[in-house]
């Protein structure tokens, strides 16, 4: 079976190219699994002009404009939006492959707009929906907190880069548009929780929707956490710079626990810094209440790094706004690290309330703040939910199970085309 893959992901040949465009995600250990089952090949957007070659079994096809060095420069100033500017391309790659089989990983990307043109069978994976992160983008924030990130001068380089969350909430609308867009002429769907095959049904209506987990980066199936005990609590959570991901949430949580007799603690976050704007306007929000310690900002951190973290905190929180099923969220499981995540998207199809984690509001501080609190002081509790977690997880994320239930996928996507053509 000849499968060709869409992904913003350049999988496996990130080994090869090596350089500050791209990195390693769970579509390179997929990859690397498929590949000994399949005829792989990837196309996935590269901002330097190369050839397509190959790397193990799997042919890279990397995707740059022809002004591609022109393309980096004003992608500094303002990101481009794609829809069907490279579409001829897409095309011609699909002439050149030939595949049996189109997999375009992530509805987010512009790689939908081939579905009307090709007879090929195109199967589309579920990351999360823009339509959703675009009605919780802003969140709690007003209009006003998310202009304080570029109002003094020292921030006249977000400025002249652009560089502010409402620009990026225009984007965003703009690319929801050409997501539902997409979505409307899909016919496959594959998914991973109950709320993003919901969704499916509105945004999607004439897709046949399957289920298929996703494998996790190897570095996480080969460490495991272990309850140290120790005296001051350590909580890790991973974010992104912007304001759906519930950093706001942490602060507020730790404005209260910082009131407690006997709790003293350290919230690591890895994927933003100090002088991020997601930290700027949540001090313009919260003023004087911005906690100016406890917090320890990690920036970015490669997967290697971040397992030897994680193993060595004491509890993950994701206090995301909207989420479809975090890979963090994920990672934390299959390592054993016990889990308090917002009860929002996926999230309540990955973790079980009060069996292998704490599931809480969205935006609750202050019942973040208790089950923190609740896991310090019973830790009998945070290893049986370190136990089942991982016990969870490790089913759930099974590499050989997931690549016999993906070619299965594929081999029923096959049936069913022949049977409508």
């Amino acid at each position: 079976m000849k499968v060709l893959w869409f992904s913003s992901s350049p999988g496996n040949a990130a080994d090869c190219l090596g350089d500050s465009f791209v990195g390693s995600s769970w579509v390179s250990a997929l990859d690397k699994r498929i590949q000994e089952k399949v005829e792989l090949h990837l196309a996935f957007y590269y901002p330097k002009r190369s050839d397509s070659f190959k790397y193990g079994k799997t042919t890279y096809h990397p995707l740059a404009s022809k002004n591609w060095k022109f393309n980096v420069l004003i992608d500094i100033f303002r990101k481009r939006i794609l829809d069907k500017h490279d579409l001829g391309r897409y095309l011609d790659i699909i002439k050149k492959v030939k595949p049996d089989i189109i997999h375009i990983h992530g509805t987010e990307n512009p790689f939908g707009c081939i579905i009307p043109y090709t007879e090929v069978p195109v199967i589309v994976s579920i990351q999360g929906y823009l339509t959703v992160i675009d009605h919780k983008f802003q969140n709690s924030f007003t209009l006003r907190n998310l202009k304080a990130g570029n109002r003094s001068y020292k921030d006249l380089k977000n400025i002249i880069l652009s560089k502010s969350f409402l620009r990026t909430k225009k984007e965003l609308n703009i690319r929801k548009e050409i997501e539902q867009r997409n979505l409307r002429e899909t016919r496959y769907l594959i998914g991973r929780t109950d709320w993003d095959r919901r969704v499916a049904r509105i945004l999607a209506p004439r897709s046949r929707y399957f289920h298929c987990d996703e494998i996790l980066r190897t570095v996480f199936y080969e460490k495991e956490w272990s309850n140290t005990n120790k005296t001051n609590l350590l909580i890790h959570s991973t974010l992104n710079n912007t304001p759906y991901k519930g950093f706001e949430t942490i602060c507020e949580a730790l404005i209260e626990l910082k009131g407690m007799n006997g709790i003293h603690l350290e919230w690591q976050i890895a994927g933003i810094e100090q002088d991020d704007l997601i930290v700027k306007v949540t001090r313009d929000k919260l003023k004087r209440r911005f906690p100016t310690n406890g917090i320890k900002y990690l920036g970015k951190v490669d997967e290697h790094q971040m397992a030897e973290i994680m193993c060595n905190a004491d509890i993950f929180v994701s206090p995301s706004h909207i989420e479809n099923s975090s890979n963090s969220l994920c990672e934390a499981m299959i390592l054993g690290l016990p889990c308090i995540a917002t009860n929002v998207g996926g999230t309540s199809t990955l973790v079980c309330d009060g069996k292998d984690g704490i599931l809480i509001q969205d935006g609750d501080p202050w019942g973040l703040a208790g089950a923190i609190y609740e896991l310090h002081r019973k830790p009998g509790i945070s290893s049986i939910f370190s136990e089942n977690a991982r016990k969870k997880a490790l089913l759930r994320h099974n590499p050989e199970k997931i690549i016999k239930e993906l070619i299965e996928i594929y081999k029923e996507v096959l049936l069913l085309h022949s049977m409508h053509n």
